[in-house]
């Protein structure tokens, strides 16, 4: 079995082995991988920036699709054949976050996606819709599902909201088209008039280009004649947080999803009190919010935004083309061949 693992040292990277293939034990699941997806956190892994735990040598990668290959005796949740996704955050199945749920984290704390098989407790596996391929499906369990959490944190998401969204990754584009299902208003911010056609072709509103309009927040309050925005998914952190906030109405809220641009920022208190924001963080989300975003998603037939798909024996291209910024969407892998 193809399975690739970060190397430990000085120089962190990774490496392709030739393994077993798992048998699963009771309540476990093997899959045979048909796709998988790169998040920011992967690259931050691999760069040594990441502030979270992660299993040393472990396989990389949170998000993957593919078919169940091998069941568990005691499984009930799946059966040979089934088309399946996972949640990240193996036994999180609903409920607020706990610390413990991150201790079965898949491509963190336990092994992950970048394998020709992967091994799940059942308590993972969501089933997906026939519409959506596998590539599609394997863009969804941490981008799609922060995005819904996101979007829905402080207060549920109402139709006739409006919402700002940052950039053309992953979060930003599922928030914006998850906004969408909802009759949301978004209103997006990129870096160049290029990715700003690809964001109102989606559906986004208006764009603004924060290299020619630095001072973004200004053009975003003029857009809402002053009064800003409902719902902020702010993604880069560190130089956005500030701008986000002043962009954001008396009593609005703002989701913290990433840390992409650092991880200070400097929000000062005033801020958060004189517009009585809500500003609080994104962890994911359980195994039902990615079963209610599937469910949403295919009563509209909606398409994940790929970016580029590379061939498993390519993993390493596809992180260089999440490396260099200039994605739209998600960069997948495709499984290994079959022999």
């Amino acid at each position: 079995m193809k399975t690739v693992r970060w190397t430990s040292g000085d120089k962190p990277g990774l490496a392709l082995h030739d393994e077993a293939m798992p048998n699963p034990g009771p309540h476990e699941v093997v899959v045979r991988v048909h796709a998988m997806s790169l998040n920011f956190r992967d690259q931050a892994i691999l760069d040594g920036a990441y502030g979270g735990p992660t299993k040393p040598n472990g396989v990389p990668l949170s998000d993957g699709a593919g078919e169940v290959i091998a069941v568990g005796r005691s499984v009930k949740r799946a059966k040979v054949g089934d088309r399946v996704s996972a949640s990240c955050c193996q036994h999180w199945i609903g409920g607020p976050n706990r610390p413990e749920y991150h201790a079965d984290s898949l491509g963190m704390t336990t092994d992950g996606w970048l394998a020709e098989t992967i091994l799940l407790h059942e308590n993972a596996i969501v089933h997906l819709p026939d519409y959506i391929t596998y590539a599609e499906a394997a863009s969804l369990p941490c981008a799609a599902v922060t995005a819904w959490t996101g979007l829905n944190l402080s207060s549920p998401l109402q139709a006739g909201e409006t919402v700002l969204v940052q950039g053309t990754g992953g979060v930003a584009l599922f928030s914006l088209q998850i906004a969408k299902m909802f009759g949301a208003k978004v209103l997006a911010i990129t870096s160049s008039d290029e990715k700003a056609e690809r964001l109102l072709a989606l559906g986004a509103a208006s764009v603004v280009n924060y290299r020619s309009h630095p001072d973004w927040d200004k053009e975003i309050q003029a857009l809402t004649d002053g009064r800003g925005v409902d719902k902020t998914i702010d993604i880069a952190g560190e130089k956005t947080i500030v701008k986000s906030a002043a962009a954001t109405r008396i009593g609005g809220d703002i989701s913290l999803v990433g840390f992409t641009s650092g991880f200070g920022g400097g929000l000062p208190p005033i801020d958060i009190l004189s517009r009585s924001l809500h500003v609080a963080g994104t962890s994911i989300g359980p195994r039902a919010s990615f079963e209610a975003l599937l469910r949403a998603m295919a009563l509209h037939e909606v398409h994940p935004v790929l970016d580029q798909i590379f061939p498993f024996v390519d993993y390493e291209a596809a992180y260089q083309r999440l490396k260099s910024g200039n994605h739209v969407g998600k960069v997948v892998i495709e499984g290994v061949p079959a022999r």
